[in-house]
């Protein structure tokens, strides 16, 4: 890519922090309408950018970068109040993580008050299917687009209860739907429980979500359902700070 292609890409990325238009867009920058759509294009295929009914947005994967030097300063300051509640409130490790592809990446952690620590850190990335967060996200998906999913992942195992069965995670999806959380029962990290909800942008899009965690032994499956509400309103809380209402 040569020096005026990177300028023409950097410039279309930073007026698509201010705004959503191709054509607004075009007017900010000075480039033709079609060179924006071309550049466009390619952010969404990088995840740099993500296609509205009304244009585009900053794509999750400007966050994922953020979180691996430091917190994306929109979404994470404006979520943190509200995340670092539901850790007060359940005495667990929660973590706030975004949509890339077919995974997710935390971009906001908040330690339980343990003597011990989550393994997960900001920037690593997780499966959609075997997290509580990912299930919540995967949840609002459409039949045909959840289908795809399942086809270019696999559901690889990573411990002895990840669903890898499409059937079953699909009956799971459809109870997430009815309560709007999720569960994983030590389907991601043994020993590790989770209870996650999705989080939406001002669009009403789910771009990620966040989750309480705990160790297995400290909290059981059911005593991990009743907190399921409670991490559904900390999720909505989050995305009504974004924006959604």
């Amino acid at each position: 890519m040569t020096d005026t292609a990177v300028e023409k890409t950097l410039a279309v990325l930073e007026a698509l922090a201010d705004h959503t238009r191709i054509t607004d867009i075009a007017r900010v920058t000075g480039l033709p309408k079609s060179t924006v759509h071309r550049l466009l294009q390619t952010m969404v295929d990088r995840g740099f950018a993500t296609p509205t009914a009304d244009g585009y947005l900053t794509g999750p994967r400007v966050l994922a970068l953020a979180g691996k030097v430091l917190r994306p300063v929109d979404t994470v300051e404006r979520a943190r109040p509200f995340l670092r509640s539901l850790q007060e409130s359940t005495g667990c490790t929660v973590h706030l993580a975004v949509l890339y592809g077919d995974e997710l990446v935390y971009v906001d952690k908040i330690e339980a008050n343990k003597p011990y620590r989550m393994a997960s850190r900001l920037g690593m990335s997780l499966p959609a299917h075997g997290t509580a967060i990912g299930k919540a996200v995967l949840a609002s998906l459409t039949p045909a687009e959840l289908d795809a999913f399942l086809g270019r992942t696999g559901l690889q195992g990573r411990t002895p209860k990840t669903i890898t069965s499409g059937p079953r995670l699909k009956a799971q999806l459809a109870r997430v739907r009815r309560s709007r959380f999720a569960l994983d029962d030590e389907e991601n990290e043994v020993g590790v429980r989770c209870v996650g909800a999705a989080v939406r942008d001002h669009a009403g899009v789910v771009i990620g979500g966040l989750s309480a965690s705990s160790l297995a032994m400290e909290h059981s499956l059911p005593e991990l359902i009743a907190l399921g509400p409670r991490v559904l309103r900390a999720a909505d809380e989050v995305s009504a700070a974004l924006g959604w209402l």
